[in-house]
């Protein structure tokens, strides 16, 4: 018994020492798990905090992307939205902010607009002015009286009859209209201004300055002229090109309005342009005015002559008649039909004009008929009603070229003769001694003459 208990024994003595070295492994796995752990730990350390700096550095990245972007979509958007979007479009999504900014920059480009408007015109009339010039023609008349005579005598010492008698002269206003300086000395004005050649001429200037005038050329077929003027020291008015007038441009009228009111101005727009119009006046005679200005800027009477400006401050027409039965509705001939004349008495102190030297009528499709013509176009070769007015000057250009009464005058050079484009107006392009071709119906048939062009007595 005591032996089985021995054994027991140290069979509980041989477990327990079995057991010792499986508690130092454990105690090795647990140093080793923790080592692990800790290594790992480590390692999952530095894992996230390589992670949170590739996220940082991300988040950072798409911060500053995303602004750039956004700030470049914003601008494109600023500048392409309103060209890109409709209308519609724009009303549905911007409504307060586009229209709102639109409207405002529509006001203030408006009042900008209407400032420099209003501030050209006015330095316009400031440069311009003292160019502007009061054109008054005068003549010596006679001083009538009125007295009373008895052709009865003692008989009805009552009786008297009145009677007129003239007692010397006086020197008297006839007319007065407007000018403006062209050149040195030199002095447009309209061809009825100066129209009496036994009057006298005098030019005050905006100082009140008087100077003696002689008329330089009268204009054939144009209502101009031009005046020759000794010790003037103006500024001559520079000139546009009429030819590119629009209709609505800004123009400006200076003149001697009603012959009392000088350098009046007035500001209103081309109304229409290629007018033509028959223009009269008391001791005018009657004429037509073709391929003239229209305007609203008023041109009264005494404003003839005077320069109609752009907003440059430049000529582009000569004022020269207004609608009598309508307010706002004047008329000035385009300034490039002066231009030539100027040149000539710039350069050599005269003007001369071209001569064909013959008295026709234009025909129209009523006077065709009428007189059984064949054709509807062309100038006619008539003599007129007075034994004085013969068809065709003798020793004249049209005489040395054989033309002869009746004979129909159908082409200048090509150009085709009409009631816009009349014989006068397409003979005064050129200049005395030039060659041109007509083509005349002569004879019954239509033959091509060469023209050595006279120049006017």
């Amino acid at each position: 018994m005591a032996e089985s208990k021995k054994s027991k024994s140290s069979k509980k003595k041989s477990k327990t020492s079995k057991k010792k070295p499986a508690s130092k492994n454990k105690e090795a796995d647990k140093a080793e798990t923790k080592e692990q752990k800790k290594e790992s730990q480590e390692i999952r350390k530095i894992i996230a905090k390589q992670v949170k700096e590739v996220v940082l550095n991300s988040a950072t990245a798409i911060l500053i992307l995303s602004f750039v972007f956004g700030f470049a979509g914003g601008i494109l958007g600023f500048f392409y939205a309103p060209m890109m979007l409709s209308t519609d479009t724009l009303q549905g999504i911007l409504p307060h902010m586009y229209y709102a900014q639109e409207e405002q920059q529509d006001i203030n480009k408006e009042e900008f607009t209407l400032k420099n408007r209003e501030d050209a015109i006015v330095q316009v009339v400031e440069d311009a002015a003292p160019s502007v010039v009061s054109v008054i023609a005068t003549k010596d008349l006679p001083i009538v009286e009125r007295f009373y005579y008895n052709p009865f005598g003692e008989f009805f010492p009552e009786f008297e009859i009145p009677q007129y008698r003239q007692r010397g002269t006086q020197e008297q206003q006839i007319s007065a209209g407007t000018g403006f300086v062209a050149g040195e000395g030199l002095i447009v004005t309209n061809r009825h201004v100066v129209a009496d050649t036994e009057a006298e001429y005098t030019v005050v200037t905006t100082e009140g300055e008087r100077l003696d005038a002689t008329v330089l050329t009268r204009h054939p077929v144009e209502d101009l002229a031009i005046l020759r003027v000794e010790g003037l020291d103006l500024p001559a008015l520079p000139m546009a090109d009429s030819a590119r007038l629009k209709i609505g441009q800004t123009v400006i009228t200076i003149g001697n309005a009603l012959g009392e009111f000088d350098n009046t101005v007035s500001v209103g727009v081309i109304s229409g342009l290629h007018r033509t119009l028959t223009a009269s006046g008391a001791g005018v005679e009657t004429e037509v005015l073709r391929e003239v200005i229209q305007t609203d800027a008023a041109i009264n009477p005494g404003n003839s002559g005077g320069p109609l400006l752009n907003i440059d401050g430049h000529v582009v027409g000569v004022n020269v008649a207004r609608a009598a039965q309508a307010d706002n509705i004047g008329f000035a001939v385009p300034v490039n039909r002066i231009k030539d004349s100027l040149q000539q008495a710039k350069a050599t102190g005269e003007v001369n004009y071209p001569f064909l030297g013959v008295r026709y009528i234009l025909i129209t499709p009523q006077i065709a008929e009428e007189n059984n013509l064949p054709y509807d176009y062309g100038a006619l070769i008539v003599r007129g009603q007075s034994s004085g007015q013969i068809a065709v000057v003798p020793g004249s250009a049209a005489d040395r070229a054989g033309i002869t009464e009746n004979n129909i005058i159908l082409e200048i050079n090509g150009e085709r003769i009409t009631q816009s484009n009349t014989l006068a107006t397409l003979i005064s392009e050129y200049s005395p001694g030039d060659t041109v071709t007509l083509k005349v119906y002569q004879a019954g048939e239509e033959v091509n003459i060469e023209v050595e062009l006279g120049e006017r007595p």
